[in-house]
């Protein structure tokens, strides 16, 4: 039998109403929201469920929404007996595989994300920065147009996310220019993102700064499933490994295709996108059609779980 990964979404998949379902039928779920609503001082289960939607894509609130509504994902996935072999999260995803791995406390997750979103949020003045999508640009052409278009300024990959899909982000002249130069090189599109912040760029070191301590002190325990993590896509077990990676997955390029790659080398063939949409799902399928990915992030999924092979807990 093919081995099972957890796969944790980053931001981009918020949406208002995430959560509720699994809220209203399962005690567990329920549980983790209001843990979250006590931690951070304010009702995160509301804005998760009601909104307002532009409070919701606020950094600081979206990163600890989305931790919050993957681990009440994830508690109801491993009530219904279904364990990983390995975990893997999309950028602020991380800290939720983590959290599911048992190597960092919820609540201290919480407070963390929170930090973190508000100094990403913090590290470049508003306009200064920007990120786009290139898609099915060819790939061999990606550090020739990166350098052509810096100009004296900064542009890199932030989001190596799949054959057909790189993230860049930088400096907002840059990421224009390195748009124009995409689009002339065959991509078939480019397109820029509505972030507020170049999220996994050198632009981002100032967040990594003020981060690094508050990751310092806190807990790390070793991990019960290795986790591939971001910026070295290489599979780690230790807290120590852990707390690294989160300081070095600011600044540095989220190297997500590989990551998916390793895992299927191990023998993974069934991903499951535990918490909010299914932007993992779908870059799965474009990264290799077929391994099997399940969206699990509402009280339906567990439906599906009747109808997947997947492997179930000693």
């Amino acid at each position: 039998m093919g081995k099972t990964a957890f796969l944790f979404p980053g931001q981009g998949s918020q949406f208002v109403g995430m959560g509720k379902t699994l809220a209203e039928m399962y005690p567990t779920a329920r549980l983790i929201l209001e843990t979250a609503d006590q931690a951070l001082g304010f009702p995160i289960s509301q804005l998760c469920a009601e909104g307002p939607e532009e409070d919701l894509k606020l950094t600081e609130n979206t990163q600890p929404a989305l931790l919050t509504v993957s681990i009440a994902a994830f508690t109801v996935l491993r009530e219904n007996g279904v364990r990983p072999d390995y975990v893997a999260g999309h950028s602020l995803g991380e800290y939720s595989a983590l959290v599911a791995a048992g190597s960092l406390r919820f609540t201290d997750a919480l407070r963390l994300v929170r930090r973190r979103g508000r100094y990403m949020q913090e590290a470049v003045p508003p306009g200064e920065g920007a990120m786009a999508a290139l898609l099915k640009l060819p790939r061999e052409r990606l550090n020739e147009i990166l350098s052509q278009a810096a100009q004296g300024e900064m542009v890199t990959a932030a989001n190596l996310n799949a054959p057909d899909q790189v993230v860049i982000a930088g400096h907002t002249g840059a990421v224009n220019r390195a748009m124009e130069l995409a689009k002339s090189a065959g991509a078939r599109r480019a397109v820029l993102l509505q972030v507020s912040a170049p999220f996994h760029c050198p632009l981002m070191e100032p967040a990594r700064i003020r981060l690094e301590p508050e990751l310092a002190a806190t807990a790390f325990d070793d991990l019960d499933w290795p986790l591939i993590n971001n910026w070295e896509a290489r599979e780690i077990r230790t807290g120590a490994d852990a707390r690294r990676g989160l300081v070095e997955q600011i600044p540095n390029t989220v190297r997500w295709e590989e990551s998916i790659r390793y895992l299927a080398a191990q023998g993974v063939e069934r991903f499951f996108e535990v918490g909010p949409g299914g932007v993992l799902t779908g870059l799965l399928r474009s990264i290799d059609p077929a391994l099997q990915g399940i969206r699990f992030g509402e009280a339906a999924d567990v439906e599906k779980l009747h109808s997947s092979t997947h492997r179930v807990a000693n």
